[in-house]
Formats: structure tokens, sequence, C-alpha cells
């Protein structure tokens, strides 16, 4: 009796590990628009990790497909509004790599400048990332002065300078409460520098840089 369960049991977990495998096999060799089409579905579904599955096999499965240049923008944006930046960046990234032509590029580095704007969520973070947006913006506004994006640049360009300078109110404050007079100095004479030195800066509330 035992014998006779052991095989039964053994049939079941058998069939149903060949199912599985037959599943997961049939996830392979697919058509570049049924690739598209899962990555719109898990996006629709909230699913962005299977998006991203769907798209390594679209770009693995099918490197010269059409559809290809149309996922990477629909999963830039994707990730985007979910606040997933990393993964924003990557997919302009690789957009850029691959398809920036003169027509199009001055989109896609304010893209960029855009995202990285967002990813700020507190003031007193990322740093080196506030700086080197910065200067991106203002690389922007010199290479691409007639492009349509150029208000939108220079409001985040402003935001960028007004939250730096608070950044280095803070740490002028730090250092003089630490007893750091000539470090508090360096920083003063940069503020003394800056356009906005006589412009207050107020602490920006929570969503300063998500309501753009």
């Amino acid at each position: 009796m035992k014998q006779f369960i052991f095989l039964v049991t053994s049939i079941f977990l058998f069939f149903g590990c060949a199912s599985k495998l037959t599943q997961k096999e049939e996830l392979y060799n697919k058509s570049a628009s049924f690739w598209y089409k899962e990555i719109i579905k898990d996006i629709k579904m909230g699913t962005l990790d299977k998006a991203d599955e769907a798209y390594t096999s679209l770009s693995s499965e099918h490197v010269a497909s059409p559809l290809l240049k149309e996922s990477l923008l629909i999963l830039a944006k994707a990730h985007n509004k979910e606040e997933e930046y990393i993964m924003a960046n990557y997919y302009i990234d690789e957009y850029t790599k691959r398809y920036a032509s003169s027509k199009n590029v001055s989109y896609l580095k304010y893209m960029k400048i855009k995202s990285n704007f967002q990813s700020f969520k507190r003031v007193n973070r990322d740093q080196k990332l506030l700086l080197d947006t910065i200067n991106e913006a203002n690389a922007y506004l010199k290479e691409y002065s007639h492009s349509p994006y150029v208000p939108a640049v220079q409001t985040i360009l402003t935001r960028l300078q007004l939250t730096d300078q608070v950044l280095n109110q803070n740490i002028i404050n730090l250092y003089k409460k630490t007893g750091k007079a000539k470090a508090a100095k360096i920083y003063e004479d940069k503020m003394k520098s800056s356009w906005l030195k006589n412009v207050k800066a107020l602490t920006p509330k929570s969503g300063f840089f998500s309501k753009f």
C-alpha cells in the first residue's frame, strides 16, 4: 500500500513539474509583438518587474525589432511614474545609446534631467547628484538654447540652485556649532558668489520636487 501511494505521488509530482517546465519553455522564442504586448500588459497591471523581464526577452530574441524603440520609452515613463528613477534613467540611457538623433537628443537629455530632479525626496541627500544635475542643466541651456524644453529646464535649475543654497546654509550652521569657523567661511564665501545670494531660501516642503 505504501509503495502504491509513493508511486501515485511520484506520478503527480512528475506531471506537475513537467507541466511547469512546459509552461516555462513556452515563454521562449515568442514573436516581438508577443513580448511587446506582455510589456504593456504588465505595466497596466503595475508589475514593472515582469515588464522588465519581458523587455529583456524582447531585446535578446529580437535585437533588430522596431518595437524595442517604443518599449524603451514606455518603460522609462512607467518607472518614472512609479518613482523608480534609477530604472527610468537606465531605459533613457539605453534609448539614447540606440536611437538618439539630432531631432530627439534634446528631449532625451531633458528627460534625464527631469528624472534626476524628481529623484530628490529629501533636501539633505544626494548632494553630488544635485550638483551634477545643476551642471547638466546649465550645459543643456547652452547647447539647446532653442529647445522647447528650455523653460522647464530653467525652472528645474532654479529649484536645484535654491536647494543647493539650503544645503550650504545647513552645512554652515553645522560647522559653526562644532567650532569649525574656517570651514564655515568656505561655504559662506560660496553662497556670497551665487546669484541667489540675496534670496532668502526657504526649506522646501514635502513634494517640492515631485509636484513639478
